[in-house]
């Protein structure tokens, strides 16, 4: 839950980071589909999203390595952490400019007396964002996310002296908001295509979810005037943008790479990579740079980098074609699923799956899950994620795979029962749409369950816990307490099978003994005509116990 203190610690910048992930989850695939500048590619909010999560990661480290000792970090440690993660992992322009904003915040906010940062502090940030994104444009253009910043930071600026940091917050949003309406008049490709700039789009979600972590409520959008002018058709999905700027028409290739330089170096290679191309970035500084590039030579634009320094993490995109290298030949289809235990990944895989091991406390990034897409060398990849939890993440990866020219399909299994489930009925000899189709109704129709170690005493919708109480979840609800695993899995599972079922799947976890199995099983055949059940052996993972009826 977002604090409601009236400041920015290092918990509101955790808080922050957390919220602008999920923020930017909720809004990626719109802001893919109205992203039309520089180049109408469809992954301004999946590049924003990427370089959040790589953001938010780098905090979660920070306290992380703090849990062990005796302090806290300080908000010093969480924003250098919070800066450093988003230009590591900063994808595309979009994601580029977000690092730099985070930057030139986190500078104002390491400094200073005392560990948190008021509304002075906080108003001088999001003026140093404004500016140090600016100068890491090489041309600025109205009517983006570089006018949406500065309107933010005014905005902030003009709040009075009594303000508090949740007020000056709340105006630098408010800000951003009105001039995001205004973009499609400053910036004609804007304009004709009837939206409003995807970049900015994206800072006024990043900046919604700084003021709900500094003041504990989420903000609502201010009257902003005329709308921007409507769109000629609605988006349907990020691949649907208007073709208003063709990408045939400028450079061909998007380079990204990490270098590090010192800075009479990386001013040399701006005005080198400004001669070969356009979209220039460069973000960064202290030795570690963020370099983006449209080029038509891809290789020069590296070659000035190795010029300058130490490029690395090279990644370079063909607007018109998405892979450079020739590779074998792809496989047709592929499912791609997330376990929670090495048990259930060795299941996976003798049924032809792809896995990705979800360990306790760590659920896998988008980029694990993108690599496990392209490992599984596919033209069409069904993803399973497993976990509710997982959908944002997963959502990312899938439309990054599909910017890379792969088909992907994303069935929301909220479970890994659903995930066996879809995964049993898998046939790649049908048509793509059919076998998703199919796999979609299998996991739909697997209820399903889990037990779980209480750890402290809590309210439920079963009632009052206490730890070491044995809970049975039911479709993510506390259905059952118990006093241990046997009672309270039959308990489970009568009130699964009252509403009736086919088959029972077990999923035993590390240390459950092969005897409650037999047991579990003698109860559904004796209580429970017609309805079968498999047993497997998940390995370490979190529950105890996974059930599903289908």
């Amino acid at each position: 839950m977002p604090q409601t203190a009236d400041d920015l610690d290092a918990v509101a910048v955790r808080t922050w980071c957390s919220l602008a992930l999920d923020a930017l989850g909720r809004e990626r695939e719109a802001i893919d589909a109205i992203n039309v500048y520089p180049v109408a590619d469809g992954d301004t909010g999946t590049n924003l999203y990427l370089t959040a999560e790589s953001a938010a990661a780098a905090v979660e480290a920070v306290f992380a390595a703090h849990e062990t000792g005796t302090s806290a970090p300080s908000t010093a440690d969480a924003v250098r952490a919070m800066a450093h993660g988003a230009l590591i992992g900063a994808r595309g322009n979009s994601g580029t400019i977000l690092a730099q904003l985070l930057r030139g915040m986190a500078g104002v906010l390491a400094e200073g007396p005392g560990d948190r940062a008021g509304p002075e502090r906080l108003r001088l940030a999001l003026t140093r964002a404004a500016a140090s994104a600016r100068e890491a444009v090489a041309h600025p253009v109205e009517g983006t996310v570089l006018t949406v910043a500065t309107a933010a930071a005014e905005a902030a600026g003009r709040t009075g002296a009594g303000a508090g940091a949740g007020a000056v917050a709340r105006a630098a949003y408010e800000g951003a908001c009105i001039a995001l309406e205004a973009t499609p008049g400053q910036l004609a490709v804007l304009g004709r295509a009837g939206v409003v700039d995807a970049g900015g789009r994206g800072l006024v979600a990043v900046l919604g979810a700084l003021v709900e972590a500094v003041s504990g409520r989420a903000p609502e959008r201010p009257a902003t005037g005329p709308a921007a002018p409507p769109a000629p058709a609605p988006f349907a999905a990020a691949g649907d943008c208007p073709a208003v700027d063709d990408p045939e028409g400028g450079p061909a290739f998007e380079v990204i790479y990490l270098l590090e330089a010192g800075d009479e170096a990386v001013e040399r290679l701006r005005a080198r990579l400004d001669v070969l191309g356009d979209s220039l970035v460069v973000v960064g500084g202290d030795g570690l740079w963020n370099v983006h590039v449209h080029v038509d030579d891809a290789g020069a634009a590296v070659e000035a980098g190795v010029e300058a320094g130490r490029p690395y993490r090279i990644r370079i995109t063909h607007f018109a074609a998405d892979r450079l290298h020739a590779r074998p030949e792809p496989a047709q289809r592929a499912v791609v699923v997330v376990v929670p235990g090495d048990g259930l990944s060795g299941l996976c895989a003798e049924a032809g799956a792809t896995t990705v091991l979800a360990r306790p406390g760590e659920p896998p990034a988008s980029g694990e899950l993108v690599d496990a897409i392209r490992r599984a060398h596919a033209r069409e990849v069904v993803l399973l994620p497993n976990d509710a939890d997982l959908r944002h993440t997963a959502a990312a990866a899938a439309e990054q795979a599909r910017a890379e020219g792969i088909r992907v399909a994303l069935i929301p299994t909220r479970a890994a029962v659903q995930g066996i489930a879809a995964l049993a009925v898998h046939e790649a000899d049908r048509s793509f749409d059919e076998d998703v189709v199919a796999m979609t109704a299998a996991a739909g129709a697997t209820r399903y369950a889990e037990l779980a170690v209480a750890e402290r005493q809590s309210w439920t919708m079963a009632g009052i816990c206490q730890a070491g109480d044995i809970l049975g979840l039911i479709d993510g609800d506390v259905a059952v307490i118990g006093q241990d695993v046997p009672e309270t899995a039959r308990s489970v599972l009568d009130r699964m099978l009252a509403a009736g079922g086919e088959l029972v799947t077990l999923v035993l976890g590390e240390d459950i003994p092969d005897a409650l199995a037999a047991t579990l099983e003698e109860h559904v055949r004796e209580g429970y005509l017609a309805v079968d059940t498999v047993v497997y052996r998940g390995g370490h993972q979190c529950a105890p116990l996974l059930i599903g009826v289908e």
